[in-house]
């Protein structure tokens, strides 16, 4: 109690005009109070980086041990109990750092297919950009599954868990219902964008080409081949280059 006084008649003197960090100068508290802040100050400045990094460290931790759970026993089996236990947390911990199962589950989701410690938005990844800024339709057809194939290594299992889940989750459902709408939209971009370098064929509309795009890029095609079939992720790229080329484009000549 005694210390929440002194903070409080410290902060009134700092309104009044009266900076915390100097001494001798707030008569309540005297200069000790100004030289505590500053320390108190100076420890908080040094402690914070290695806060942050334990907190992420933390973070890293947690969803490393929910992916394993997640994909290994599947989501209605796994508890934040055994999260917890696989990351060497509290409970408390979890849901203070992401959240609830389904949190987790979304940031799962959202970081495979960011491929990075945070979600990126779509916008702003490398692969995009790059799409984007190709000359010609078979151009950005190579960047895009050269960069789905690495996706795919990291995301298809987090997401095939997230439809198991969505049979009996309605947040996971949600998520499921969302990501694939999302999926959907952004191949009509593609669509429009393959579309502008004169080169897809004319008997087929840009939402025909986006359809097709959204069935073969998904994580169950990718799984089909890759896992059942025992195909190499160089051969399922190779193929899906192929194919769309050969399915999407105006032949030559």
């Amino acid at each position: 109690m005694t210390g929440a006084g002194v903070a409080g008649r410290t902060t009134e003197g700092a309104r009044a005009g009266t900076p915390a960090t100097e001494g001798g100068t707030d008569a309540l508290t005297g200069s000790v109070t100004g030289s505590v802040t500053r320390a108190g100050a100076a420890r908080r400045r040094y402690h914070s980086p290695r806060r942050a990094e334990q907190a992420a460290e933390t973070r890293r931790a947690v969803l490393v041990a929910a992916r394993s759970l997640f994909v290994s026993q599947g989501y209605s089996a796994t508890t934040v109990a055994d999260i917890a236990a696989s990351a060497r947390v509290a409970a408390d911990t979890i849901y203070a750092t992401v959240g609830r199962k389904p949190a987790l589950l979304r940031e799962l989701v959202e970081t495979a297919i960011s491929g990075a410690p945070e979600a990126v938005p779509a916008d702003e990844r490398d692969y995009v950009t790059r799409v984007a800024a190709a000359s010609t339709a078979r151009e950005k057809i190579t960047i895009y599954v050269v960069a789905l194939a690495a996706i795919q290594q990291r995301m298809a299992p987090v997401f095939l868990a997230l439809r198991d889940a969505a049979t009996t989750d309605p947040e996971c459902a949600g998520l499921w219902s969302e990501i694939a709408d999302r999926r959907a939209v952004n191949m009509r971009r593609f669509a429009a964008d393959l579309r502008s370098t004169g080169e897809l064929r004319g008997d087929l509309t840009d939402d025909q080409v986006a359809d097709v795009i959204w069935s073969m890029n998904a994580a169950e095609y990718w799984d089909l081949l890759v896992r059942e079939r025992g195909w190499s992720p160089d051969q399922f790229r190779d193929w899906l280059i192929d194919a769309w080329s050969r399915l999407l484009l105006q032949r030559p000549g």
